[in-house]
């Protein structure tokens, strides 16, 4: 350490690389193939892993299956190239107990860093090569001059040793990126804490700069897990408070003043009461799980500060149904909503949908148009005609339209609206955050007033609660939980082989001989190019001829013209098709209660929440319900899925294992501001630490602590101009 005052994090991001010691213009160029080009990319550039260097083994001691760490005298290289065109590089190293061979392959390099005489430490995994232990690319650090290198660096020797990420193209060692790691902190000095004790403390944290040393230069294990702990909480919280502070932005400085609806319970009586005549018209009494939600969504309405609502239920649970009651009781209180969805089939569904339940209840207009009249739904997407569009447009802008269902056309700057309150977002993962701030922005543009929206953000794709709060921590949450009653799990099969397949084709046919439809999903249009996969308009015409010969079939894929596909579509849901095969157009929002199998080709291409949403197609009647996985998929991942698939139909269990699978990287991809910046944390082994991170974060933001400078500072870590969040 040093005597220099704490400064914060971020400003050694002010300091090149190349100020440091030894750091040449050809090392700088090489650090900065990492990645690595300040000060503090390198303190950041955490270890991968780390050797325990006071359990070293003697050669003699080692067996084949071992994962150890030993050290030896090269005695013998040899340099060549294999049948396969790779390079090798054999070196042979002994202490005088044993020798041992290491093979490096595509490392040529290593032939003019391992010399004769050259002292190395390798860590790996024994192995057997025609009765001889080998190590095969161990991690490898050359200990040059044998004991020089050890006397220099003293914190090195009996102790967890870190082993950086480095590259086979690269001369650059984890040892040498070590040292410049330790040099680094040492001329740095102390490293600021900016969040108040008081957080630290309680949650039993240890400070900044104990971390940013124990994590590269731990005592022992015990040392280093506290630092990681510290170093992930530090980045889950700015995450979160990025997204708290964003929130208080939206509902502090806003354009106007939160509109509010008149609370009213659901079957509450009251002619203007549109939810209640809404849910009186349904054919069946809503679940215990959507009432609960309805309840919270019509709690927010009525409260001072705009709704930030992320409505999540697993396919089949009726999000839609409370969506419309929601929509129906700002529609009651005189203001418009609009609904955006990723695709114009989605778009489609929800007009019908909306049209058939709200179309022709009559309401009172607290507008200026006064009188009574029904809610009027229109359609606005890329498809539509001039004309079409330009009567939607002014409606939008009279106050005639009363909802507008969209896809991305909704954020166009010829749209505006009379009195905009309520902005509902379908399959959100589809969207970034700027999109739906663009069209909650809308609202500031009103031609009668200034409000701000209420927001309702649904999925489909189940999300596990720690993600969930990576994500949305803007947003509350509320989770459907149940099924509507009589429902029937969906039997899920994984038929690898054609003569397993043979099962699939013969269940199609008996349901539409009984009068049910099924779907048949294909990952591609077409064939073509380098991947095999089977192509809707090629597997449409071998079905035809072979296994569904003699049953109406129809094809639908995103590049048919959209008045061919709709008829298609109508088709299938009035039952003049039986079978329809389709691409991934009608994963989300095709509602076919008499659809009851679906049987999707080459199965394991498709993502598990991708595939979780095709097997969502069906089952959604009582009628008993079947989903087959064809295609044999490779080993690893691909058939993890498949397994995941089958062995259950629960949304948010298979959740977890898309996030264990994929990793954070894919799922905080779809933030559309700034980046993940997890270089520690997890989303799967951290979930505790990101509860107490979201937790943190609203403390901070509610006492004040969250506008100290030196959380401003933090917060430009996210890579992101964090000005706006702290605006007054």
């Amino acid at each position: 350490m040093s005597d220099l005052p704490a400064r914060p994090l971020g400003r050694l991001g002010d300091v090149e690389i190349t100020r440091l010691r030894r750091v040449g213009e050809r090392r700088g160029a090489e650090l900065a193939e990492l990645g690595l080009r300040t000060v503090l990319d390198l303190v950041q550039y955490y270890p991968r892993t780390y050797v325990d260097r006071s359990r070293r083994a003697a050669l003699d001691e080692v067996a084949v299956g071992d994962q150890v760490t030993v050290t030896g005298e090269v005695q013998r290289v040899s340099a060549r190239r294999t049948r396969q065109g790779r390079s090798l590089v054999q070196v042979v190293i002994g202490d005088g107990s044993a020798s041992l061979t290491i093979s490096y392959f595509n490392q040529p390099w290593r032939e003019r860093q391992l010399t004769a005489g050259a002292q190395v430490l390798v860590f790996g995994t024994v192995d057997d090569y025609r009765g001889t232990r080998q190590m095969t690319n161990p991690v490898t650090d050359v200990l040059v001059g044998s004991q020089d290198a050890e006397a220099g660096t003293p914190s090195r020797v009996g102790r967890l040793v870190p082993v950086y990420p480095t590259s086979e193209k690269l001369s650059l060692s984890s040892w040498e990126i070590g040292a410049l790691v330790e040099e680094a902190l040492r001329r740095a000095g102390p490293v600021l804490d900016p969040w108040p004790a008081e957080v630290v403390s309680s949650l039993g944290l240890v400070d900044r700069s104990t971390a940013l040393w124990a994590i590269h230069v731990p005592r022992d294990q015990a040392d280093q897990q506290a630092a990681r702990e510290r170093l992930a909480f530090d980045e889950l919280l700015r995450l979160q408070l990025a997204l708290a502070l964003r929130r208080r932005q939206v509902e502090l400085f806003g354009h106007g003043v939160a509109h509010r609806v008149t609370p009213r319970a659901p079957g509450s009586e009251g002619d203007g009461d549109l939810v209640s005549r809404l849910l009186a018209r349904q054919a069946f009494v809503l679940t215990q799980a959507q009432q609960r939600v309805l309840r919270e969504i019509l709690d927010d309405l009525a409260a001072p500060v705009p709704m930030h609502r992320l409505l999540q239920g697993d396919v089949g649970s009726g999000k839609t149904l409370v969506a419309t009651a929601a929509l129906a009781a700002v529609v009651d209180d005189g203001f418009q909503g609009a609904l955006m969805v990723p695709t114009e089939i989605l778009a489609e569904q929800h007009l019908a949908s909306l049209q058939r339940d709200l179309g022709d209840l009559t309401r009172h207009d607290a507008g200026a148009l006064g009188g009574r009249r029904g809610v009027e739904v229109r359609l606005l997407a890329g498809r539509l005609g001039a004309a079409a569009r330009r009567a939607t447009l002014a409606g939008l802008a009279t106050g005639q339209v009363d909802i507008v269902v969209g896809t991305h056309a909704l954020l166009s700057e010829s749209v505006q609206f009379h009195r905009l309150g309520m902005v509902v977002i379908d399959e959100q993962h589809r969207f970034g955050v700027d999109q739906r701030a663009v069209l909650r922005d809308k609202a500031w543009g009103s031609q009668e007033g200034t409000v701000d929206p209420d927001l309702l953000v649904l999925t489909a794709t189940p999300i596990p609660r720690t993600a969930a709060l990576a994500l949305f921590g803007d947003l509350d949450r509320s989770v459907i939980d149940e099924l509507p009653a009589g429902r029937v799990a969906i039997a899920t099969t994984w038929a690898p082989t054609p003569q397993a397949a043979a099962a699939a084709w013969r269940r199609v046919r008996s349901e539409v001989a009984a009068g049910r439809r099924a779907y048949v999903v294909c990952p591609l249009v077409e064939e073509g190019g380098k991947v095999e996969a089977t192509g809707a308009v090629a597997e449409f015409a071998r079905l035809a001829e072979s296994e569904l010969a003699g049953l109406d079939i129809g094809l639908v894929h995103g590049q048919m013209p959209a008045a061919q596909r709709d008829a298609v579509m109508e088709d299938f849901r009035a039952g003049r098709l039986g079978v329809l095969v389709a691409t991934v157009v009608v994963e989300v929002g095709v509602d076919v209660p008499d659809a009851t199998v679906i049987v999707i080709e080459d199965a394991w291409r498709f993502g598990l929440a991708q595939l979780h949403q095709l097997r969502g197609r069906v089952g959604r009647s009582t009628w008993p319900s079947w989903c087959y996985l064809l295609g044999e998929a490779p080993a690893g991942d691909s058939q993890r899925r498949l397994e995941a698939l089958v062995a259950t139909t629960d949304g948010f269990a298979l959740a977890e294992v898309d996030l264990e699978l994929r990793g954070e990287g894919a799922v905080l991809g779809s933030r559309q501001r700034g980046r993940s910046d997890l270089r520690l944390a997890s989303l799967v082994r951290d979930a505790a630490l990101v509860e107490r991170a979201h937790h943190a974060a609203r403390d901070l933001v509610a006492t004040g602590g969250a506008d100290a400078p030196a959380v401003r500072e933090e917060l430009e870590l996210l890579g992101e101009d964090v000005a706006y969040l702290f605006k007054s």
